[in-house]
């Protein structure tokens, strides 16, 4: 009896120690892995006979600085370009790459960006985000017409601080049908217009994140193919878009027009409402409360009607605090109606301004109740 019982034990412990997900398919196992860091990736060679070679054909490779240091010394970094150079002599070549994410704080190699970005290229990529600091001109010529590409989003900080990227006008890429551009500066091109997505006849979704328009000329955006469009501002690039061209027949949703957040004195009431009337035929937007803050100035806002906005399906507002400015200033022009300032009517007005996003928030349904009890 006892001998039966060891060996039933021994089989229950057998059970509890096996190995489920080693015995999933390949296909799973690189899914699984696509979530990882590369870094990480490649640790799981150490498990099993199993997962020594699964990283070699993940689809998906993400190299990403960060995970090597926390700070930004250049040994750490010398052992992440290395681990690059490491990881695409090894990877399996016959694998395509569906998607390279690259992360590279600080200055990166130029030999180092243009052979992974040769590498993503030749191995048929579709999904390309890099993050780096360099001149656009270290970019392979490949980069510049890849027929592969679907997606992109790109940053490439200019070396030198508090200056922006020229976004090329050479881009050739057919396939491409979303883009997401950080920092850059768009020129005028050679008929005297900005139109820098003019070539992208594919293209359906669109971000713009804190870029700027050189010498103040009109940025013109047209696409029929475009329905989703994202503007990103900050106080730096707030007024570069306060000219823009749109030309979007079907666009059916605007997420952040205009984030108004930060210093609110150089944000004009007029413009965010000019974006509101020239927005005709979207189905759902999505704003910042700081912007309703700045259409607070406007008098009588509730009892403006914007027929642009009969077709709204759905409004989101995403609520965020005062910017410390915009408190400050606030609260002493409040206080400068006063006609006295004791200690408890001060605490009364900073008490009453901590619930200044609520209060945004009431004006902010309010004003879509009114324009849809319009249509």
């Amino acid at each position: 009896m006892k001998k039966q019982r060891q060996h039933k034990n021994g089989g229950n412990k057998q059970k509890k120690n096996k190995d489920i997900i080693s015995d999933l398919p390949e296909c799973i196992l690189f899914h699984i892995l696509s979530f990882l860091d590369t870094k990480y990736a490649v640790q799981t060679c150490t498990l099993s006979k199993r997962w020594k070679d699964l990283w070699k054909r993940v689809p998906t490779l993400t190299l990403n600085s960060s995970s090597f240091a926390l700070s930004r010394c250049r040994k750490n970094l010398k052992v992440f370009s290395k681990f690059v150079s490491w990881i695409l002599s090894k990877r399996n070549v016959s694998t395509a790459l569906h998607m390279l994410n690259f992360d590279r704080a600080g200055l990166v190699e130029s030999h180092l960006l243009k052979r992974i970005v040769k590498y993503a290229v030749s191995h048929h990529v579709q999904r390309l985000l890099i993050n780096v600091t360099c001149d656009i001109q270290h970019l392979p010529s490949c980069f510049f017409s890849c027929h592969t590409l679907t997606s992109l989003d790109l940053y490439v900080a200019h070396r030198k601080r508090g200056q922006l990227t020229l976004f090329p006008n050479s881009l050739n890429l057919p396939a491409l049908t979303s883009l997401s551009l950080h920092q850059f500066a768009f020129g005028v091109s050679d008929n005297g217009r900005v139109e820098p997505f003019s070539t992208f006849n594919r293209l359906n979704s669109l971000i713009i994140d804190r870029c700027k328009v050189l010498d103040a000329q009109i940025l013109c955006i047209s696409s029929a193919t475009l329905t989703n469009l994202t503007l990103q501002s900050n106080n730096y690039s707030l007024e570069s878009y306060r000219e823009i061209e749109l030309s979007i027949p079907s666009l059916y949703a605007c997420p952040k027009n205009i984030d108004a957040d930060g210093n609110l004195k150089i944000a004009e009431p007029s413009v965010l409402l000019s974006w509101l009337v020239e927005l005709t035929h979207i189905r759902s937007l999505t704003v910042p409360s700081t912007t309703f803050q700045v259409l607070s100035r406007v008098p009588d806002l509730l009892k403006l009607i914007f027929p642009s906005l009969y077709n709204m399906k759905s409004l989101e507002v995403k609520m965020k605090p005062l910017s410390h400015y915009s408190f400050e200033v606030r609260i002493d022009a409040k206080l400068a109606q006063l006609p006295t300032r004791s200690q408890e009517e001060v605490s009364k007005i900073i008490e009453a301004f901590k619930f200044v996003s609520l209060i945004i928030l009431v004006v902010t349904v309010n004003f879509w109740l009114q324009n849809d009890l319009q249509q």
